[in-house]
Order: structure tokens, then C-alpha cells, then sequence
């Protein structure tokens, strides 16, 4: 105990002095645990220590509101002291909410870390990843944000950067699309330029004016103002004034055949691309392709393809083109003239004002379509609930599902300059976004309808009564709520098999309570529990802490939505059909009923059932007959495998 002590005191100096500050936090809270910390110092108790603390950390990152406090470096030095009995829980998976705590908090705090004993615990395990803490993940996002800042694009010049987003209007913007944009936005802003926003629409049979408003609609959603809104039908006329001469038709380029098209007249082609801008039959049969190097390594670079017929009305110029020009080449075209100069394009082939390429590697997220056809498949065959889906990967599906968008910008400043093609979990993305809501989303309560149990106190309150308290212990501006105790209350059927009889529980915001019956059906399932209030207990004393709503008739019904990837294979092949590894089950329901201060949720507020997790309001309360819709918000913690959710 004296070494604990010593080594606390060592720790407590040495944050001081590296940090600046002092170690604040609820006193109350923080003597519970300086009182608990002990028992990480008895040999006999140390599992049973590190069980509890593993259980109250699966929605906390501090075990004392959101900053470190003096309990949590308690508990760190027990820990490091403990020796190879903590290391070698540090390398397994039975306490992954302790060890992530301990780990992030040696990430985040280096001065913590190299004071402790050398045993190994000054470095974070490398089993555990430090994506799957909250607070870690937001040490290494910083880290990884900074250094993009430092990131200098080539040529760049203080107020004459200018960027563009070109987006496709065929479809809605993915998490793909936001990174894009939002790393378009970021060096705009660095450099004090410009950003353009540029509506390919080169493409008529697949493009909609409601593409164009959805996008918009996504842009201002992601806090993305660009400052001018163009078009590339804006410049039909000039690209098809570009010399034509060495463009070919069309060549299976995989082969690194030559098309027996290729050395064709000038005459003849001429003759074809008139046939080509009149839409006629022979016309649509036609493209138009660059003559360069059939054997180039980069497939994409043999003989590309630059024009092709397509007779359909245009959704903003209607019937005046039959011919388009493709993305690769009005895009760096357009680029140019719009003055552009910095894109992801090498111009030099038409001769035009060079734009600087900056490369960056692309989003591909495990379990995760992207396709258009794809996730179209999924609305057309009645998986989904349409193309807004919580489970599709588009901007409005990720944020029906909860994601903050200042999240989604940490993540993608997060990844900066990298240029590894990496198939990335979802964790850390989600770690963020619960680092961003903790510390402000109200608290509610909700209790399960199915196995619901009474809690029948023998000296309960004969009458109700009503207190109001803060929907956020330590975040005043979520605003209060009306908390009715009555005698008789509900459990959640999983609280009630977990107490015993003569045991002593804590009703969370009420006080202490002996649990001194339980009723069993004839099936031995309980149906209810009699007990005695002691609210003058102490909550040290007690293993259990439990969530309940009060028996009253002004209880809203809810349902809860858990929802799984789209599909079972962490990453698709080329040649994989995406409709053979379908998850059988996405979206699992569950009936519960929440306390009355619910039926003033808004739709897309997030907050926390207690002890349940973070969620959002898809469908706020309409009448009493109507449930309110609430899906789960991912909290970054390890997940099983798709289909295996429950």
C-alpha cells in the first residue's frame, strides 16, 4: 500500500507539472472510487475489481465524469503496481473497457506513462487498438489532424489556391463523396482560395435534378460552402472545339489490342462524329477515344474513352447535345478554364494550364457498399427502407444513424495525407462521434417491455411525487426533467434474474433498496420482486446499480432498432456477387417503454438510455398509440461479425 501510494504521489506531481492543471471532479464520486481502488490492491480481490470496473467503463471513458480525475489515476497506479497479474489481462480480451481506459490514458498523457513501473506498462498492449477507446482514438486522430495541417500542397500560393468538387448528380453522396469535399473545403480554407463546386453532368440517362438538390442538400448538411456553383454543360461548346484529330473509336483496352478503327482517316472520323452529334442510328453505335499508348501498365491511360453518343435529354439542356464528353475529360478541361489548381487530374495532354495533382487515398470501409447499382438493389428489392436508409453509407443514411458531422470531419482530417489504400473499421469513426455526444446528450431511461418485472417496496411512497433534475448530470444546458417516484416500479427482466433475495441494490437517482422476495411463475420465470427502501444506504456498498421508470400510465411506448452491415464479407472482390454474403437480418426491433419527459424528443436528437446506450429519435412521439422510434447509435466498441449481432 505504501508503494501505491508513493507511486500515486509521484503520478499526481508529475500530471501537474506537464499538464498545468488540477485534477477536478464530483468529490463524492471521486471518495467512491479512492475508497473502491483498494480492492485492486488485494490479491483475492484484484479480478473481481477489474470485473466491476470493466463493467462500468462500457459507456464511460472517465470513471468519474468526462476529464481524468484523481480516481482514475487511483486506479492506474493499483493497476501498474499489480504487475504481471494486470499485464497479462492488458494481453487478453476478458477487460476491454479497463484496458482501453489504461491505454488511452498512457496515449494521452505520456508524463503518467513514463513514471510508471517498467514492467511494460508505460506502453500501451498491442493487442488492444487504441481505435477502440474514445479517448484514444481522439490522442491519435489529433496527432494524425495536426500533421495534416502541415501537409503543403505544390505550387500552392497564400490566395490563389483554388479547389473544385465535381460530383456526379446520379445519385446521392456517400461517406467517399464527404471525405472529397470536405479535404477540398480543408485546403481551400488553409490557403485562404477558393472552392468551386462542379456538377459533372456529362452523363443524361442517369442524371436528375433531385440528384442536384439531394447533393446541395448534403453539402450544407456537411457545413460545405463553396463559392461559386457551376456546371459542365456550361462548356459543351468549347470542349467540342478541341481537336479531334487523334481521338479513335472504341478498343477492348484490357486485350492491349488495337482496334482496327485506330488508323483511321482523319476523313472517316470526321464523317463518324457527325454522325455521332446528329444521334443517329450509326451515331449511337460510336465513341470517341485519345490515341496514346495501347501498352501503357495503367489500363485506364489506353486509348481512352473522351466522347460518346447518347441521344437522351439532357436534365438542364435538354435536347440540344446528342455527344458528351466523359469525367476524365471535361473534368481536367473544365478545371483549367474554371482556374482551378489543385485537383486529383495531369492536363498536360490537351495542352492546357496545368492543375497540380494531390493525391489521396480513397475510404473503404469493412462491411460497406458503395456502388450506386448496389445500394439501388437494396431499395428496389425491399431491404432497405428507401435510399435514406440508417444502414446505407450515403451522408443522410450516416447521419439518420447518429454520426455528428463534426465527427465525420475529424475522422477525414483524421486520415490527412495518406495515401495507403487500407480497409478500415468502422470503430474509430464511431469512437469519435461518442467522444462528441457524451459529454452533452441528455439522459433518459428506458425499461424493456418484454419480462418487464415489479418492484413492489413495502415502504414505498404512498403517493407520487415528482422531482426535477437535470437531464445531464454535468451538462446543464440539455435542460431538466420531470422524475415521478411512485410505490410499485418497473425493472428490466435482465436486472431482476441478476439480484438476489436480501440483497441490497441502488435505484439509480432514488437511494437503496433490499430486494426481500422474489416471485416466480410456475415456468420459474419471475414475475415480481418485494423489497424495502433503505435510501439512506450508502452506493458504495452495493454490486448492483439499476435503471427503473416508475408504474404510471404517462409511460411512452417505444421501439429500439439495433441495425447490422448490409453484408457478411469484411471486403468484396471484383468478381464477388454482393447478393450471396446478404446479412439475413439488418434491422432488429425490441419493445420498450421510456419515461414521459420522452414525448418531447425532436426527430434527430441524440441522447443515452441509461445503461443501454446512445441513441437517436428517427420518429419523435405522435400519440400514445404510436411508438417512438429510437435507433442505436455504435459506440465504437468491438462488434461481433456481422449476422452475429444477437
Amino acid at each position: 500500500m505504501a508503494e501505491v501510494k508513493q507511486l500515486l504521489s509521484l503520478i499526481i506531481d508529475t500530471f501537474k507539472s506537464s499538464e498545468g492543471h488540477a485534477l477536478v471532479g464530483n468529490p463524492s464520486e471521486v471518495d467512491e472510487w479512492l475508497s473502491y481502488a483498494s480492492s485492486f490492491g488485494v490479491r483475492s480481490e484484484f479480478e473481481g475489481a477489474c470485473a466491476h470496473a470493466n463493467n462500468y467503463l462500457s459507456l464511460r471513458t472517465y470513471f468519474v465524469g468526462n476529464d481524468l480525475t484523481v480516481a482514475d489515476i487511483t486506479i492506474v497506479a493499483y493497476l501498474a503496481k499489480a504487475g504481471p497479474r494486470w499485464e497479462s489481462f492488458r494481453k487478453s480480451a476478458k477487460f476491454p473497457n479497463l484496458v482501453q481506459w489504461y491505454n488511452c490514458i498512457l496515449v494521452q498523457y505520456p508524463a503518467i506513462a513514463n513514471v510508471l513501473p517498467s514492467r511494460g506498462a508505460g506502453k500501451p498492449a498491442p493487442e488492444v487498438s487504441k481505435s477502440s477507446s474514445a479517448t484514444a482514438v481522439s490522442a491519435e486522430a489529433k496527432e494524425t489532424v495536426d500533421g495534416s495541417f502541415e501537409v503543403d500542397l505544390p505550387g500552392a500560393e497564400m490566395g490563389k489556391v483554388c479547389t473544385r468538387f465535381p460530383p456526379e448528380p446520379s445519385g446521392y453522396l456517400h461517406i467517399g463523396h464527404a471525405e472529397a469535399v470536405l479535404l477540398n473545403q480543408f485546403f481551400a480554407q488553409k490557403y485562404k482560395g477558393r472552392l468551386i463546386i462542379r456538377f459533372d453532368d456529362t452523363n443524361p440517362a442517369k442524371e436528375k435534378d433531385e440528384f442536384v438538390e439531394s447533393i446541395l442538400q448534403d453539402l450544407d448538411t456537411l457545413g460545405v460552402k463553396g463559392d461559386v456553383i457551376t456546371y459542365t454543360s456550361d462548356y459543351f461548346p468549347q470542349l467540342m472545339e478541341i481537336d479531334t484529330e487523334r481521338e479513335q473509336m472504341q478498343l477492348e483496352r484490357e486485350a492491349m489490342i488495337e482496334s482496327k478503327y485506330r488508323n483511321q482517316t482523319v476523313e472517316e472520323n470526321l464523317k463518324l462524329w457527325k454522325e455521332m452529334i446528329a444521334g443517329s442510328t450509326r451515331g449511337v453505335q460510336c465513341c470517341v477515344r485519345a490515341k496514346m499508348d495501347m501498352s501503357n501498365p495503367n489500363a485506364s491511360l489506353r486509348d481512352p474513352v473522351y466522347y460518346h453518343c447518347n441521344p437522351t435529354p439532357h436534365h438542364r439542356v435538354g435536347s440540344k447535345y446528342k455527344v458528351y464528353p466523359t469525367y476524365d475529360f471535361a473534368c481536367p478541361f473544365v478545371d483549367s478554364i474554371e482556374g482551378v489548381t489543385h485537383a486529383l487530374r495531369v492536363l498536360e495532354d490537351m495542352q492546357l494550364r496545368k492543375v497540380h495533382v494531390w493525391d489521396f487515398s480513397r475510404l473503404i470501409f469493412v462491411y460497406t457498399l458503395l456502388s450506386k447499382r448496389k445500394l439501388q438493389w437494396f431499395v428496389d428489392n425491399g431491404r432497405v427502407e428507401g435510399r435514406y436508409d440508417p444502414r446505407f453509407p450515403i451522408v443522410q443514411g450516416i447521419i439518420r444513424r447518429g454520426l455528428t458531422i463534426e465527427a465525420l470531419k475529424q475522422f477525414i482530417l483524421s486520415q490527412g495525407a495518406s495515401k495507403n489504400l487500407n480497409l478500415m473499421e468502422w470503430d474509430k469513426l464511431w469512437n469519435i462521434n461518442k467522444k462528441i455526444i457524451d459529454p452533452v446528450c441528455p439522459r433518459h431511461t428506458a425499461v424493456l417491455s418484454e419480462g418487464k418485472v415489479l418492484l413492489d417496496p413495502s415502504n414505498g411512497p404512498e403517493t407520487p411525487f415528482t422531482r426535477v433534475i437535470l437531464r445531464h448530470k454535468k451538462y446543464v444546458p440539455a435542460g431538466k426533467k420531470a422524475t415521478v417516484f411512485t410505490k410499485k416500479i418497473w425493472l428490466d427482466h435482465a436486472d431482476a434474474t441478476a439480484v438476489s433475495e436480501g440483497e441490497e441494490v441502488t435505484l439509480m437517482d432514488w437511494g437503496n433498496c433490499f430486494i426481500r422476495k422474489i416471485e416466480r411463475d410456475q415456468y420459474g420465470l419471475i414475475t415480481r420482486l418485494q423489497g424495502e427502501f433503505h435510501v439512506e444506504g450508502s452506493v458504495k456498498t452495493t454490486k448492483l446499480k439499476l435503471t427503473w421508470l416508475p408504474k404510471t400510465s404517462e409511460l411512452v411506448p417505444l421501439t429500439l432498432v439495433d441495425l447490422d452491415h448490409l453484408i457478411v464479407k469484411k471486403k468484396l472482390e471484383e468478381n464477388d456477387d454482393f447478393v450471396s454474403v446478404l446479412n439475413p437480418v439488418t434491422r432488429i426491433e425490441s419493445a420498450a417503454v421510456g419515461d414521459s419527459n420522452m414525448r418531447n424528443l425532436q426527430r434527430g436528437e441524440i441522447i443515452q438510455l441509461e445503461r443501454k446506450g446512445y441513441y437517436i429519435c428517427d420518429v419523435p412521439f405522435l400519440r400514445s398509440s404510436k411508438p417512438i422510434v429510437l435507433i442505436s447509435i455504435p459506440d465504437g466498441r468491438q462488434q461481433k461479425p456481422p449476422g452475429q449481432q444477437r
